[in-house]
């Protein structure tokens, strides 16, 4: 039952970070993305990867390495269509806890290979350091969206969340199997805050930016909607031309 439940959850998420990853990555649609999840996003990948590496579960392994490479990719393309997010002050404010989280999961794993640490229990802080943020990082872009009703979404793919709160169901069954709080906890939170993002999609559809050479060029004098200029008949052109002949 257990590794049933780790490979639906490990396939659907590597899957549903893939569908944002064509979204931003190759049409550069970032609009709606939360920095500071983007940024968490990648950490928790870090420090769930480590968390796997420690206890020799290759569900968490192979979904974290996968999953974190996609992540990064995301956090690149938001930070290179969104200059203003690469500024000092902002970045302070969305990646510094992201960051705090990249050095523990760091640390910790070499606390074990340097110093020969119990792997086992190097992991259990880990667990509940990934668990306790990823419930804090599954928050902000469900926040984001309810505060501002009005932002655009054409970043956001709806598909990403769908198989994200698929994904969550599985990990937290995954977890509640293997008797691990910290995994079934951190997914519940996880699924709640999918399914918020998932209502509010599929009641506010995303607008895409409307392409520059979409907006109507102003019409000039004479000019049909088709384009064509009205030309004169081949009679008024004669007559046009008989006061030119006769000056002449």
């Amino acid at each position: 039952m257990s590794a049933a439940l780790g490979v639906l959850a490990s396939t659907l998420t590597i899957a549903l970070v893939w569908p944002q990853v064509w979204l931003s990555c190759r049409h550069r649609r970032t609009r709606g993305m939360s920095p500071t999840g983007t940024w968490l996003a990648v950490a928790l990948n870090a420090c769930w990867l480590v968390f796997g590496l420690l206890t020799g579960d290759p569900a968490q392994i192979v979904t974290n390495a996968v999953v974190g490479a996609a992540n990064t990719g995301l956090l690149l393309a938001l930070l290179l269509t969104q200059p203003h997010l690469r500024s000092r002050g902002v970045l302070l404010r969305t990646a510094s806890g992201a960051l705090c989280l990249v050095a523990f999961a760091v640390g910790s794993g070499l606390v074990v290979v340097l110093l020969g640490a119990d792997p086992a229990a190097v992991a259990g802080p880990v667990a509940s350091a990934a668990s306790l943020v990823g419930a804090a990082a599954a928050l902000p872009q469900p926040v984001s969206l309810l505060r501002d009703r009005t932002q655009d979404l054409s970043g956001l793919s709806p598909a990403r969340w769908v198989l994200g709160a698929a994904a969550n169901a599985a990990w937290a069954g995954y977890g509640w199997v293997l008797g691990q709080p910290s995994v079934w906890l951190s997914a519940s939170v996880g699924l709640g805050c999918s399914l918020v993002v998932c209502a509010v999609l599929r009641h506010r559809r995303p607008t895409a930016a409307p392409a520059p050479w979409s907006s109507p060029r102003p019409r000039a004098p004479g000019v049909a909607a088709t384009g064509v200029v009205p030309q004169p008949s081949a009679g008024r052109q004669l007559s046009d031309a008989r006061p030119v002949l006769v000056a002449a």
